[in-house]
């Protein structure tokens, strides 16, 4: 159902169920799949493809050009998955020439006045909470939860399960399934409510504290604990998970807790 004082570009893609507000602009080359809801003052520009059942709030701005000084109106996208809610003034920037889309997973959602940049991937069933921002080129996985005011460096990536506390500056690769604050971002123990809620038996989250034990508790650098680690622990999907996470790390990942004198 669309609004009159809506304004749908005729290239646009709009599943018939979808409800567009007033004053919303939705740009050619869009598409937007059934049963979402896009509310009033939306902007979506070229290159988006929202998914089902999506809720999008207020002031949203969705595939608006990189902030990128290198993009050259390249053809790109922004692809939301189904049911994503997307809160007042969100901005999600479309792709450059490095992955050629912005991409968010399904199940998602992202609070009010968030911005995630372009060439950004974010996986399913994750939380960002208000303020929290991506910077470009971020991996984020499964599950991961952003707590308020949390800014993310370029190039960085966040494991599944991972749960980063408000305020947080993450400068360094967040490993799967831990708890990462205080400054300079470090490892703050393992997500085990997270977990828990997510049905990880009481033997498997011993397990994963185990491995982060000797990965930040043992004094051992990261190289030494990820021997340890592969020849000590039996091989696991949550194992092997860890230390492929450590293995592909490009900006290296955070340290432990450090002691303040």
């Amino acid at each position: 159902m669309n609004q009159p004082l809506a304004y749908v570009h005729p290239g646009a893609k709009i599943a018939k169920n979808v409800v567009i507000e007033p004053f919303t602009t939705i740009s050619n080359n869009v598409t937007i799949g059934e049963g979402t809801w896009i509310g009033s003052n939306v902007t979506i520009m070229e290159g988006a493809r929202i998914g089902k059942n999506c809720n999008i709030f207020p002031g949203a701005v969705i595939s608006a050009v990189p902030q990128d000084l290198k993009f050259n109106d390249e053809d790109t996208t922004t692809e939301i998955g189904d049911n994503v809610t997307i809160r007042e003034c969100v901005t999600i920037n479309r792709g450059t020439t490095d992955r050629m889309k912005t991409v968010i997973g399904n199940n998602c959602l992202i609070m009010a006045y968030c911005h995630i940049a372009h060439d950004c991937v974010v996986g399913n069933n994750c939380i960002f909470s208000n303020n929290s921002t991506l910077a470009g080129h971020i991996n984020v996985g499964d599950y991961v939860v952003l707590a308020g005011m949390t800014a993310v460096h370029q190039f960085c990536s966040i494991g599944n399960h991972a749960f980063v506390t408000g305020g947080s500056l993450v400068r360094k690769d967040v490993p799967p399934f831990v708890k990462a604050g205080r400054e300079p971002l470090s490892y703050v123990g393992i997500n085990s409510v997270g977990l828990r809620r997510r049905g990880y038996t009481t033997d498997k989250i011993r397990e994963i504290q185990e491995i982060f034990r000797i990965l930040y508790q043992k004094n051992y650098n990261t190289t030494q604990a990820s021997n340890i680690i592969e020849a000590e622990m039996e091989a696991t999907t949550e194992r092997d998970e860890i230390l492929q996470f450590i293995k592909n790390s490009h900006r290296g990942i955070m340290k432990g807790y450090f002691k303040s004198n």
